[in-house]
Order: structure tokens, then C-alpha cells, then sequence
């Protein structure tokens, strides 16, 4: 049987990125065929959460193949029907709107646009602090929008950041799952910790 070919796109979250790896080693051990992307920011950025040559080398390892980081490297992915589902884990609020709005100015939004042209499914695995603020209107326009479906989300802080929203990692696989038979997994919608 030939595995599914699970495309795992990183934007510039970066203090989910360890989580986010610790479900890409999930995906790995289960034997997805994986292709890693990652935007631009997310592959040269050093931040307090880590070098990006150290995320870069760890996602390679875990997936055996060079990271997709330009535009060039992510256009091919539609017309040569190079992966069944892309996961962006974590999408950040400026990517989620750029994939509301059709924007395509790094290799995960390419890669997303490139993708969709298949109506093969996209899943989002949002974090993002205005989610429930100005980024609202692009995730009710991305829950609508066929072939685009999210890993189950929360509010991380409520008290703090009221606005902001956090995807459920554990969730990725099963969520990569169901897209891939067309189904929205449920609940979409957590309570914090549960």
C-alpha cells in the first residue's frame, strides 16, 4: 500500500514549534510519507525558543527530505499532485489570512494555493492571539471554504489574550485522518485542557 503523503507546513509560531515537531515524529512513526515546508521567517528566524537550524535539521531528519522554503520550491506541489494533505501546524494569524484572501508571498501559502487546486484537503492547526479579534473574519471565511479543515482549537488563555486560540497538537493525526476522508473532525471547538 503506498503511504499517504502528508505535506507539514511551519509558519512563524515559534513557541509551538517543539509541539508541533513532537507531532511531525507522530506522523513519522506512523508511517506518513512526509514533506516539510516552512515560510520564509519560520526558516531563517533564531528566536528564544530556537535556532532555525536546529528546527530546519530536525524536521529534515524526521521527514528525510530538504526542507520546501521558497515559493519556486512549493509551486510544483499542485501541478505534479505531489501530496495528499498539507498540514499547517502552527498556522499564525497572518498566514491564515493570506490563505483566506488568496495570497501567495511565501512557500506555505503557495504550497496551500497549489494544493487546494487539487481539492485535496488542507488542515489548519491554528495559533494565533487575535483569532476571536481582527483574525475572525478569515477563520469563519476559511470554516466555510471546501477542502480546508482545522485541528481542534481553544482558547490557551481566556483571561489574558481573550482573543487568542490555540490548536490542539495531540489532535493532528486524527484530524489528518478524517480530512482525508472529507470529514471535519468534532468537537472542533475545545475547552481549555479538555
Amino acid at each position: 500500500m503506498t503511504p499517504v503523503r502528508v505535506g507539514f507546513a511551519m509558519c512563524g509560531s515559534f513557541c509551538t514549534f517543539k509541539r508541533a515537531l513532537r507531532e511531525l515524529e507522530q506522523l513519522a512513526s506512523a508511517g506518513y510519507e512526509l514533506w516539510p515546508i516552512m515560510s520564509e521567517a519560520s526558516y531563517s528566524t533564531d528566536t528564544r525558543f530556537g535556532a532555525a537550524a536546529e528546527w530546519i535539521a530536525r524536521a529534515e531528519q524526521l521527514c528525510k527530505r530538504p526542507v520546501i522554503h521558497t515559493i519556486a520550491q512549493a509551486e510544483p506541489i499542485g501541478p505534479k499532485k505531489l501530496l495528499d494533505v498539507i498540514a499547517v501546524a502552527p498556522c499564525t494569524g497572518n498566514t491564515l489570512a493570506k490563505i483566506a484572501h488568496g495570497v501567495t508571498d511565501t512557500a506555505v501559502t503557495m504550497a496551500a494555493k497549489a494544493h487546494l487546486r487539487n481539492n485535496r484537503p488542507l488542515l489548519i492547526a491554528i495559533s494565533t492571539n487575535d483569532a476571536l479579534s481582527t483574525g475572525a473574519a478569515n477563520l469563519g471565511s476559511l470554516l466555510a471554504r471546501k477542502n480546508v479543515y482545522f485541528v481542534p482549537f481553544y482558547q490557551d488563555d481566556p483571561d489574558s489574550k481573550p482573543a487568542s486560540l490555540v490548536s490542539d497538537l495531540d489532535a493532528l493525526p486524527g484530524a489528518a485522518d478524517a480530512a482525508l476522508r472529507g470529514v471535519q473532525v468534532q468537537p472542533m471547538i475545545k475547552i481549555a485542557g479538555g
